[in-house]
């Protein structure tokens, strides 16, 4: 077969593996998509504490066959370190499920940008807000704090430095819950953000759930007093299960956080 016509048949092979736009897919029943629709094909990537070798390889590819795959190759085998191996598994997944039964506890308030959200505010809210942040506990990492706070935002978003109607002061890294406290007492905080990155053994709920009666206690901290939490593995049911008035995950922009915080606050001072 001449090498022209071998490309064209790669390439008709290859668009029609492709979904089509507009092609109606059944939500009653979605699988995984690779090549082709509902081909249930996926990637897993994971760790055995064994060392490197055709058993710890043949290890991997049972272990994914316990757990429901088929059609399974062991893509890459590394070792990491004495005693323990890396694997990149390409495998098909044999269940599908149902979308139409997906729910997901969400925030509820309607995503404004930066000018609705002042014109929100310029109606509602009769004075600035004081919005504290910080990392607490042992967490250093500031990335989305700083990300939601300062001035410049993230992905052209504008953060809430940026808002005329809110002070912001972002207490950084590694604030104490004891501390916390006591600066939303001096500043009359109304909004307090906390971002949690640190997630080894649950460090994170632990940290959130001691700073709740520490909140309750203090009887003179402003009220309404906001309570959001954010993090990669944060969600808003999670938040709300711990007592907090919302949580947000990975990619929220500083313009989602300063719409919740102006219509809540607005609910929450009637």
């Amino acid at each position: 077969m001449p090498m022209e016509t071998l490309k064209r048949w790669f390439q008709k092979k290859s668009e029609e593996s492709l979904p089509t736009p507009g092609q109606p897919v059944n939500l009653r029943r979605i699988m995984p998509y690779g090549d082709q629709m509902n081909d249930g094909a996926m990637q897993l990537s994971f760790t055995l504490p064994v060392d490197h070798s055709p058993e710890a390889k043949e290890a991997a590819r049972l272990y994914v066959e316990k757990l429901g795959f088929h059609e399974i190759h062991v893509a890459n085998a590394e070792a990491i370190g004495a005693g323990f191996t890396y694997f990149v598994v390409f495998a098909r997944a044999k269940h599908a499920i149902d979308f139409t039964k997906v729910k997901v506890a969400k925030a509820d308030f309607q995503k404004l940008d930066f000018d609705q959200v002042m014109k929100l505010a310029d109606e509602k809210l009769k004075r600035r807000l004081v919005v504290i942040g910080a990392t607490t506990g042992t967490d250093a990492h500031t990335v989305g704090l700083d990300a939601i706070m300062n001035m410049k935002g993230y992905a052209g978003d504008p953060g809430l430095e940026r808002y005329p109607c809110f002070k912001v002061v972002n207490l950084r890294s590694q604030v104490d819950n004891k501390e916390l406290v006591e600066a939303a007492l001096e500043l009359k905080a109304d909004v307090i953000l906390i971002s949690k990155l640190v997630t080894q053994r649950g460090q994170h709920l632990q940290d959130l759930k001691d700073l709740l009666p520490l909140l309750k206690e203090n009887k003179k901290l402003n009220q309404p007093l906001l309570k959001i939490v954010g993090g990669p593995r944060m969600t808003h049911a999670i938040a709300v299960k711990l007592g907090y008035d919302a949580g947000f995950g990975p990619g929220t922009l500083p313009s989602e956080v300063a719409s919740f915080i102006v219509h809540e606050y607005s609910k929450k001072a009637k």
